[in-house]
């Protein structure tokens, strides 16, 4: 499986963006997705993770209620839409197939991340 994260970029405190995980190969919709953030100088952290149906989901306390995760088996994409944004949510930002855990070493694939960046 190989993963292309995308839909990062700049916005304002209590802006949006959603960010997008498109995969390629066969395996993929075999997978639990999640998705994880490293801000510089800190230790890669867990923000969401979603089963391969799609039916269930769990989310870090420090983003629920603000960031949804899903997915599209036919597209073989999963999203993250983030919503009233705060500057601690800057980092680069991580999708990853594997098992839906939190802990990074679970997930056997990774993406090349994409930059989120909120002004305050």
């Amino acid at each position: 499986v190989q993963l292309q994260a995308s839909g990062g970029g700049l916005v304002q405190t209590g802006g949006s963006l959603r960010l997008s995980c498109a995969a390629s190969g066969r395996t993929f919709s075999r997978n639990d997705v999640g998705w994880f953030r490293q801000a510089p100088g800190k230790e890669r952290e867990f923000v969401a993770t979603i089963s391969l149906s799609g039916r269930n989901s769990y989310y870090a306390d420090s983003v629920k209620g603000r960031f949804t995760i899903s997915r599209d088996n036919a597209k073989n994409t999963v999203y993250l839409q983030m919503n009233s944004l705060k500057p601690e949510d800057t980092a680069v930002y991580y999708c990853a197939a594997g098992a839906m855990t939190t802990t990074p070493k679970s997930y056997d694939y990774w993406g090349q991340g994409t930059q989120v960046t909120v002004s305050s």
